[in-house]
């Protein structure tokens, strides 16, 4: 049995794709709503792919640009990040 992830690693994964998103969505992150699915945001296939990018950078995971449309919301993608093994500790100094 898995346990979840600490808050702050949840929390520091929910930041990390709020602020790479306001880069494709063009909006602050803060007006980012975790529950709310990126195309009503207007995230393209381009914005897909570049996030996809970020992800196996920052993270080594390969991920499918399709993902977005199956998990459609910041908190999903970062539950399944999470479950794919991703850790990213909060780094000081950054806002989320």
């Amino acid at each position: 049995m898995t346990r979840p992830a600490p808050w702050y690693e949840s929390a520091a994964l929910h930041g990390w794709l709020a602020h790479r998103l306001s880069v494709y969505l063009e909006r602050p992150p803060v007006r980012i709503d975790p529950t709310v699915p990126l195309v009503e945001y207007g995230l393209d296939s381009v914005g897909a792919l570049s996030l996809c990018g970020d992800i196996e950078d920052d993270f080594g995971l390969a991920v499918d640009p399709r993902l977005a449309r199956e998990l459609p919301t910041v908190t999903a993608l970062a539950g399944y990040l999470t479950a794919q093994g991703a850790h990213l500790d909060r780094p000081e100094g950054w806002p989320w």
